[in-house]
């Protein structure tokens, strides 16, 4: 056990280092010259971005576009819906196994395709084992090297989670790898708090000279309550579409089935998604503050009206509190 403790801490020294690196944030400046859109997808984890771009990906692709599909979420459940619940061979995990044999990553080992729609995952570390933002910096230096630049694509759609704030997640932002950012929201404060961080990150690099806009927000699982789209258009940035809340989505979901395609009774509102994401401008987003954010709601449901009040030493220690005479000096009234 005494031989492995130095280990340990190296491991932990390393994680440690890993997690606080930062990647060099200089943005570029000028406008972006590439002639293929590349999107990046933010939104809250869980709020159905892969759902929402495994079938704008299928569409536009049926409507005749070259699209590439990156997941960068370290879930690597971006591709899952794509190919039917199959998971797809993640490029940092194939890139390990592929250098500890002297081998080289192909294209054919991580890029699938389906539908028209080429795939493929970024990964990450497993959890407590590695910074996922590092990973995903390490995995866009890999794609470089397999000719990332040289691609012929209409379209490359990349899928990002917008809860992470470190930065190897704001990397399309940062760096001006993305033309545009489309959010992925629902009607309710948390996923909309995303969005508005999101918004804040974009609207920051454009003050340092970025290029990268927000064309605008999807709302998935609308329920027609609205503060969705209050809060588009409270940030002044335009609501791309709003796919409903209903059953038979859930379900084709849930059993990895596309209904982005023509032969869908949801084709048409994937079509229209699909154009909609083509033509939107990048604008420059006007993020709220937190009180903004929350005004957007009853006041029922957010806690309005609380008052913040201050804790004393004594409810601190509890049960050990012990009056204590004070030395302030206090004099009659003459």
């Amino acid at each position: 056990m005494k031989d492995e403790v130095p280990n340990l801490k190296d491991f932990d020294k390393r994680l440690r280092d890993e997690a606080a690196e930062e990647p060099t944030l200089e943005v570029p400046h000028g406008e972006p010259t590439s002639k293929t859109q590349i999107i990046a997808i933010y939104g809250k984890g869980g709020i159905g971005k892969s759902f929402t771009l495994a079938n704008l990906s299928h569409m536009m692709a049926e409507q005749g576009k070259r699209v590439l599909l990156i997941g960068c979420d370290p879930k690597s459940d971006t591709t899952s819906l794509l190919f039917g619940g199959k998971a797809c061979p993640t490029i940092i995990e194939t890139s390990t196994k592929k250098n500890l044999a002297g081998e080289q990553v192909q294209i054919g080992d991580v890029c699938f395709k389906r539908g028209g729609v080429f795939a493929m995952e970024l990964g990450g570390p497993e959890v407590g084992r590695g910074c996922g933002g590092r990973g995903i910096i390490h995995g866009f230096e890999l794609l470089e090297k397999l000719g990332f630049h040289d691609w012929d694509f209409d379209y490359v759609l990349l899928d990002f989670l917008g809860d992470v704030v470190c930065g190897g997640f704001g990397l399309p932002i940062a760096r001006d790898m993305a033309q545009k950012v489309i959010l992925v929201g629902s009607n309710d404060l948390q996923s909309l708090y995303v969005a508005n961080n999101v918004c804040s990150a974009v609207e920051y690099f454009r003050k340092m000279g970025g290029n990268v806009g927000i064309a605008g927000l999807v709302i998935n699982k609308d329920d027609g309550s609205g503060e969705a789209q209050a809060f588009a258009k409270a940030v002044d940035i335009p609501v791309l579409a709003a796919i409903p809340q209903d059953d038979d989505l859930r379900k084709k979901s849930a059993n990895y089935q596309i209904v982005g395609t023509a032969q869908s009774q949801w084709g048409a509102l994937f079509a229209e998604l699909a154009e909609a994401v083509s033509l939107a401008p990048p604008v420059r987003p006007a993020p709220l503050d937190q009180d903004g954010l929350l005004a957007l709601f009853d006041g029922s449901d957010t806690g309005a009206g609380v008052t913040l009040e201050p804790a004393t030493d004594e409810d601190m220690r509890g049960k050990y509190a012990v009056t204590r005479e004070s030395l302030e000096v206090i004099y009659d009234e003459a």
